[in-house]
Parts: structure tokens; C-alpha cells; sequence
């Protein structure tokens, strides 16, 4: 019996370290997420910035461009570029919430900014995010595809 509950209690505590690995797993994360949402809010960087080269990003539901994006560089070049193209300036993100959980963390925020047409873009996200050793290496991305839609078919990219 002696034995059992030594077993017990060694589970225990393992199961109270890993409980505390796994908070502060999130507490990074979250904080680097929250570093670079700041960054991108002053124009100095953004969360582009930690993608990983092999990042999958997915667009959830009906959008233009919804889909699966298997790398960083498919992202980039498909979505984020031809977007930024269509700006007169650049999209500055509003941080509602982040929350975190081990390796994953959900970003919620509002982003707007002119669109080349002279019309506010403005949209809703919410963003969850895995993350590896500082770096995104999952995505799915949720927001308003009425307005995205609107913005990608209304406003012609100006060449690269």
C-alpha cells in the first residue's frame, strides 16, 4: 500500500510540473504574440514576422481567399502582399484579447486601414496560433469574408 501511494503521489506531483511547464509554455507564447501585435500596431514588425517557413495558414470559411496555405511563402505571395497592395495604409491592428494554452494561442482583434480606393477597410479576427520555439507554424484564421471580399474584388493592387 505503502508503494501505491508513493506512486500516487509521484504522479501527482509530475502531473503539478507539468501543469506548470505547460502555463509557462503559454505565458511565452502569449507574450510573444502580444510583442509582436504591438509591432505591427506601430508599424515596426508584425506577426508575419515569427512564421515559420514551412507555416500552414488556413482561411476558414467562404472568403476569396479561403483556403490552405502549406508555407510561409504561399501565404505571403497569395494573401498578404496582393492585400497590402490594395492599401494606401497599411492595416493597423486593435488587440481585444489573447489568450494562451500551451502551445496555442487565440488572437482577437480588429484591423483597419485605407484602401487605395479611399475606403476604410476595416474586419473583424480572431487568429489561433500554434507555436514552435518562438515561430508560427499553424494558423486558422477566421474573420468577416463580406468584407474581404468587397475590399479584394473593389480595389485593384498597385504593382510590386
Amino acid at each position: 500500500m505503502k508503494s501505491f501511494i508513493k506512486t500516487i503521489g509521484l504522479a501527482v506531483a509530475a502531473l503539478a510540473l507539468t501543469a506548470k511547464a505547460s502555463a509557462n509554455e503559454a505565458e511565452t507564447n502569449r507574450a510573444t504574440i502580444a510583442k509582436a501585435m504591438d509591432a505591427w500596431a506601430a508599424g515596426t514588425g508584425g506577426p508575419y514576422d515569427l512564421l515559420a517557413d514551412d507555416a500552414v495558414w488556413t482561411i476558414s470559411g467562404n472568403s476569396l481567399a479561403s483556403k490552405t496555405y502549406p508555407s510561409k511563402e504561399a501565404f505571403m505571395s497569395e494573401v498578404i502582399r496582393p492585400f497590402n497592395a490594395r492599401m494606401q495604409t497599411r492595416l493597423i491592428p486593435s488587440v481585444h484579447a489573447l489568450y494562451a494554452e500551451g502551445d496555442t494561442v487565440v488572437a482577437h482583434f480588429d484591423a483597419k486601414g485605407n484602401a487605395r480606393d479611399g475606403q476604410l477597410y476595416t474586419n473583424s479576427y480572431a487568429w489561433i496560433l500554434t507555436l514552435k520555439d518562438g515561430r508560427i507554424v499553424r494558423a486558422f484564421a477566421f474573420f468577416d469574408a463580406k468584407a474581404f471580399d468587397d475590399f479584394w474584388t473593389r480595389v485593384t493592387p498597385v504593382a510590386e
